[in-house]
């Protein structure tokens, strides 16, 4: 078996960045800014080597070392996941910003901030846990199954 690997640096990194753009957003009554926050995610999970904020990450912060690699063993198809999901609701929050239906719109994109939140702050990753529970039930595409976490030198 291939041993699984991820960079949770870059994972916290794009964590904060979402949070960060769409208090902005927030902030500002820059719905324009959600809808670009929801397209980089969604281009992210659905092409993984055009994630832009993971691109920042590896092409200068990491390079510099402003910011530090933590790989661990661990599936990337979860994290997808939870990021396209996130998308999605970011997608959705921002149309219906443009709608007229502001407090729908800021409740969306609120619920992608406090997800990611508590994912960069306490480690819990909402949308892994869903991906989890949909493995373990057998829904076709759901097929990677929870791997103890290490660190992995290197």
């Amino acid at each position: 078996m291939v041993e699984r690997r991820v960079d949770h640096t870059a994972l916290k990194f794009n964590q904060a960045s979402i949070i960060t753009l769409n208090l902005l957003a927030f902030v500002f009554n820059l719905p324009a800014l959600v809808a670009f926050v929801a397209l980089v995610m969604l281009v992210g999970t659905a092409f993984p080597a055009a994630a832009l904020f993971q691109q920042i990450y590896f092409r200068i912060l990491k390079p510099r070392g402003w910011l530090r690699p933590r790989v661990l063993t661990d599936n990337p198809e979860p994290h997808r996941f939870a990021q396209g999901l996130g998308g999605i609701f970011l997608a959705l929050g921002a149309a219906a910003l443009f709608l007229g239906y502001t407090p729908i719109g800021w409740a969306l994109a609120w619920l992608v901030i406090v997800l990611a939140a508590l994912n960069l702050f306490f480690g819990f990753c909402a949308g892994c846990f869903v991906y989890y529970q949909l493995s373990r039930l057998g829904v076709p595409g759901f097929t990677a199954r929870p791997i103890e976490r290490r660190e992995v030198e290197g």
